[in-house]
This record gives structure tokens, sequence and C-alpha cells, in this order.
């Protein structure tokens, strides 16, 4: 599995979003637990998760549990693999998504999260999403914090504008090493984003990469042409895709199934040509 850098870490190319684990269509766990085994078995290292990643409103942190679970129960050497979690969203439990980005809710998240995660220090946390209510240098003031007494080892944000990368990069004293924006084929407003993050050199992980699509030959055009081309997936030449807009790019598709994942894996193999990036957006 080829590595990039998030921070002073080195992860595997190709993550793995662990959010379709355990949000509306989930899996059961055994088949949950066999997806983390096969990424592990892949040569993943970068295993992505939150605290709103489940269904009802007692069971926050349902993913977190599931991934250390899994991590636990593994037969081989976890020591390598950065859990990448995140806080500042809620589900209250009626299919909604809300937001608390105050200081006092991001202090007390991150400690239930290192609890769930079973560690004294989370590898990378996350601000999950900015909050209207609360001034962005307040939100990013308790990742700080969260940074200066230990808590966390690394820190990133999500769903941030140029803007808001670069103040976050000033209050945390440059120590800003990652950033999660939705980008896909078929979303690619987050190009200023992932071009900023190129120019500071700070990881760029596009969530829903694949733009949601989980089903064989859903990826059509360039995409299908290019994989009968390899004889591999339209999912491995978006990936692939992907890692050949820069190398700051590490993708994190969602998985449920060992089968969908391990064929995720496989995309940090393909080396597309010129040819082949001509024909994709």
């Amino acid at each position: 599995m080829r590595t990039r850098r998030i921070g002073d870490v080195q992860v595997s190319a190709i993550g793995l979003g662990g959010m379709p684990m355990s949000i509306e269509g989930r899996p059961d766990e055994d088949r949950s637990v066999r997806t983390v085994h096969a990424a592990l078995d892949a040569g993943i290292t970068l295993i992505d998760t939150a605290d709103a990643y489940h269904i009802h409103a007692d069971e926050v942190g349902h993913n977190e549990t599931l991934i250390a679970r899994a991590l636990a129960s593994y037969g081989g050497d976890t020591s390598s693999v950065l859990v990448a979690t995140k806080g500042g969203h809620l589900r209250p439990g009626d299919g909604s998504w809300t937001i608390d980005g105050s200081p006092s809710h991001i202090f007390a998240a991150c400690e239930a999260s290192l609890k769930r995660l079973g560690v004294e220090a989370i590898g990378l946390y996350q601000y999950h999403r900015p909050d209207p209510r609360v001034p962005w240098a307040d939100s990013i003031g308790a990742i700080r914090d969260l940074l200066d007494t230990g808590k966390i080892r690394m820190a990133g944000v999500s769903n941030a504008n140029p803007a808001r990368i670069r103040e976050a990069q000033e209050i945390l004293g440059g120590r800003l090493v990652s950033v999660q924006n939705q980008f896909s084929p078929s979303f690619l407003s987050s190009a200023p984003e992932l071009a900023l993050c190129d120019e500071l050199g700070i990881a760029f992980l596009p969530w829903s990469p694949l733009g949601g699509i989980g089903r064989a030959g859903d990826l059509a055009g360039g995409f299908a042409t290019v994989a009968e081309r390899y004889g591999v997936s339209p999912q491995q030449v978006c990936l692939a895709w992907h890692l050949a807009k820069s190398p700051v790019v590490i993708p994190i598709p969602g998985a449920s199934r060992p089968s969908s994942i391990a064929d995720s894996a496989a995309a940090a193999d393909l080396s597309l040509s010129a040819d082949d990036l001509a024909l994709l957006p």
C-alpha cells in the first residue's frame, strides 16, 4: 500500500470512511467488523469516524465504538492505524443533523470520544462543521486547547472554506494538518480548498469521494472507459483520479462490505496516464 502524510504520520493513500456502518441502512455488526478487518488486511491504516455517526439518540458514538471493537478483535498489528474522529455534529434521533460548535460541547465530545476509542490521546481530531451561532475562532480555539493539553495528537477541520482554513491554521499556530471536505467527480466545488491544502502542504481528505455511488457501472463516461482499459472497477479509477489531483489528497471512501473496501484499497496501485486523465473531470 502506498502511503501519504498527515502531519508527522504516514498513512495509507486510501482510507476507510466508517459512516455507512452506523447510520441509516447500516449492516449488522459482524459484517461491519469484517469490513474493518478487510481494510486492515488490504493495508489501510487510516480510518475516519465521528461521534455523530449513529441513528438513535441513545447511541451517540456508535461508529467509534464499532471501530474500537473491530481493531481490538483484529488478529494483526494495529499500532500503525490512525483513527481520525470528529466532534461538533449531533443527531437528535429524528433523522436530522444539528450542530454545536461551542467550546464546552467540543471539550465534552472529545472526552467521550477518548473513552469510546479507548485511547489516551486521539490521533486526529477534526471539528466537524462550522456552527453559525458560534464564532469560528471560539470553536477552533477549543481544538487548540485540546492540542495543548495533549487530549489530541493532531487537529483538522471539516466542511471549511479557504478563509476558515487559513484562520484555523493561524489559531492553531501552524498545526492544522488536514481538511475534510466533500469532493468527487459530481461535486467539484471544493477545488479551491484542495488547491489551498496543496499550497500549504495540508492533507485533503475528500469525503464521499465516489459521489455517494456504490454500484458497479454507475460511474459512467470516462471512468467506465478507463476502467475497461485496465480491467478494474470505475470506483477504482475514480479513487486513482483523486490521488492524481495532488500528493496531499487521501480519499476516504465509505464502505460497509469487505469486498467494497478491498476494491477501493486496490486503487492505490492504479496509476493513470495523461491520456486517461484527459477523459476525466
